[in-house]
């Protein structure tokens, strides 16, 4: 007997093939399809009698979307929902991205858990005071984070182990500044092996100048010399179903050589995919692609391969000069936006500083944040005196020629009345239909990959993860730069065969049921919003869906009509068990 029977529905199956019209069935968390027609009526004794059926007429049933860079390490604990990405139609997250993680924690030193609250709060934007209550941090190894998220979540987790987690493990506070022994770096890869037997995925590493700790040092993993990061890249290659995932300095713009050798290499080294974020597209950089992508082309001649993500929407983002953003990741602006309030406020005022500012903002520097540079595009959000009554919604550029004021000058005005809380929204200067062209065409690429959403991460800051129903929204109703058959490959076989998930990402018989049953006329995301639902009443953005009738994970429902059901049936997905090795060719 089935235990449920989606009758009529359009079938995308996530292989790229022309949809269909059929019925797809559930028993024991696996998917029967074709189902024989007709089903009888439901008895004891018709195996193919189901207890519970729906009528799915007009509607679209895909595979469960596979969302390939998340940072919920954190937020599944108190949140096993995975909000809003599951909502969104994503029923697997990859997790411990960017070398960072939660484990392992050295368990002769607490202040290691407090270390690494305020990296994670400074580096991923995650409120402390969520890190602090809605977290218990009762483990050491890697293997018992795992342990501590089985049978607590509602989307399938599968988590990189972070390489600053290592080092801090081995080396405690010089970690950050130090060179490892080689009786340290031996101490690293066995503890790497360790969590790979536990389940991890393989390693995460970062050499991105944006990523510091709490302490404004650079976080651990950019200490990292290249035979270090050779020799865990090396481990990961012993171990069934893993990866590799690294982020350098050039993936925010552009590869210097010496980047592109170091990826090549670990990839070649561990015989496994490397992945990084993120690919920005911009027509007006037309040398940008063919750049980054050089590093996947030399990387299939040395025997690896390296999957550029990048994301299918541009993303909102939720700005101010009060918080730490990206603006503060502009060369020079740190300095300035580091200070304390009052005196922050009166160098922003000073036009020769605001002129710096300026220049450095838009020279070659600044690299893929000179987008930010136009001040004259940015809209105001949220405001918070009087002097700034009615300015909610418009855009800078018209407030600047109203007052006589040059663009930055006025958006500094605005903010200073705020006390800088004034929430700004910087519109995209990449939204143009040659941009859409050149992404449309990229990502046709055999190393490229849609995902990048970082959901979990800068929650008051962006809000990524409705990736998936926006761009289904625009493939159907929008640009129309994919069709839906390809477009839920994109989302949902593709991450899927990058991790070599076991018997998912498509509508298969046999194949695990993770599916997502969609209104094609309705499916897209709303705006997003500020809402304070985390531990400590901290804020984060949200996003409703749209159109998404019902979710299930493992057979489960687990989102009816974008409302959670309750029902935690994921699983932590671990290397070996959950994942096989995928080639790199």
């Amino acid at each position: 007997m089935l235990d449920h029977l989606i009758k009529g529905a359009t079938v995308v199956d996530g292989t790229g093939a022309p949809a269909r019209v059929a019925d797809v069935g559930i028993r024991d968390g696996r998917i029967v399809f074709p189902v024989p027609d007709p089903v009888p009526d439901p008895a004891p004794d018709a195996a193919t009698a189901a207890r519970t059926t729906e009528d799915a007429t007009g509607l679209v049933l895909a595979p469960g979307f596979v969302d390939p860079h998340t940072h919920y390490d954190a937020q599944l604990f108190w949140d096993p929902y995975a909000t809003p990405s599951m909502n969104h139609g994503v029923t697997t997250v990859a997790g411990g991205n960017c070398g960072f993680t939660l484990a392992p924690l050295h368990p002769d030193r607490p202040a290691d858990a407090d270390y690494t609250r305020r990296m994670m709060s400074k580096v991923e934007g995650m409120a402390l005071a969520a890190l602090e209550e809605g977290v218990d941090w009762s483990w050491s190894s890697f293997g018992e984070y795992l342990d501590a998220l089985e049978g607590r979540i509602a989307v399938n987790a599968g988590f990189m182990v972070g390489h600053c987690a290592l080092r801090r493990y081995v080396m405690g506070a010089d970690a950050v500044g130090g060179r490892p022994t080689d009786a340290q770096l031996g101490r690293m890869v066995g503890l790497l092996k360790e969590a790979m037997e536990a389940g991890a995925w393989g390693l995460s590493t970062t050499q991105s100048a944006t990523h510091s700790d709490g302490d404004g040092a650079p976080v651990a993993s950019r200490h990292a010399e290249p035979a270090e990061l050779i020799a865990l890249a090396k481990a990961v290659g012993e171990h069934e179903g893993t990866q590799l995932e690294a982020i350098v300095a050039g993936c925010l713009d552009q590869f210097a050589d010496a980047e592109i050798d170091l990826l090549v290499e670990m990839s070649a080294a561990a015989g496994r995919p490397l992945n990084w974020n993120v690919l920005t597209i911009d027509a007006t950089v037309p040398e940008r692609v063919p750049r980054q992508l050089l590093a996947s082309e030399r990387a299939r001649k040395s025997g690896g391969r390296i999957v550029a993500l990048t994301m299918p929407i541009l993303t909102p983002m939720n700005m101010s000069l009060g918080t730490f953003c990206a603006l503060n990741l502009i060369p020079g602006w740190g300095e300035v936006l580091g200070l304390p309030l009052p005196e922050r406020i009166a160098r922003l005022r000073d036009p020769d500083v605001r002129a710096e500012m300026l220049r450095r903002a838009d020279s070659r520097e600044a690299g893929v944040f000179r987008r930010l540079a136009n001040f004259g595009r940015y809209v105001v959000g949220d405001t918070y005196s009087r002097q700034n009554e009615g300015l909610t919604g418009r855009v800078v550029k018209d407030i600047a020629a109203e007052r006589g004021q040059d663009p930055f000058q006025c958006l500094v005005e605005i903010c200073a009345n705020d006390d800088l809380r004034t929430v700004l929204w910087p519109m995209p200067t990449d939204n143009d239909p040659a941009s859409w062209a050149l992404r449309a065409e990229t990502w046709q690429h055999e190393d490229v990959m849609l995902g990048g959403s970082d959901a979990g991460a800068h929650l008051d800051r962006m809000c990524g993860a409705p990736y998936t129903t926006r761009f289904l929204g625009d493939c159907l109703r929008g640009r129309k730069l994919v069709p839906l058959e390809q477009a839920v490959r994109m989302l949902s076989d593709d991450p899927a065969r990058l991790f070599g998930l076991r018997e998912r990402g498509r509508i298969a018989d046999g194949y695990h049921a993770d599916l997502v049953l969609f209104d094609p006329e309705r499916i897209d995301a709303g705006p997003a919003t500020l809402v304070h639902d985390l531990p400590g009443d901290s804020p984060r953005l949200d996003s409703r869906a749209t159109g998404i009738v019902s979710v299930r994970v493992n057979g489960v429902e687990t989102v009816r009509d974008d409302e959670v059901t309750g029902a935690i049936p994921g699983r932590v997905l671990r290397s070996g068990r959950d994942t096989r090795t995928v080639g790199t060719r």
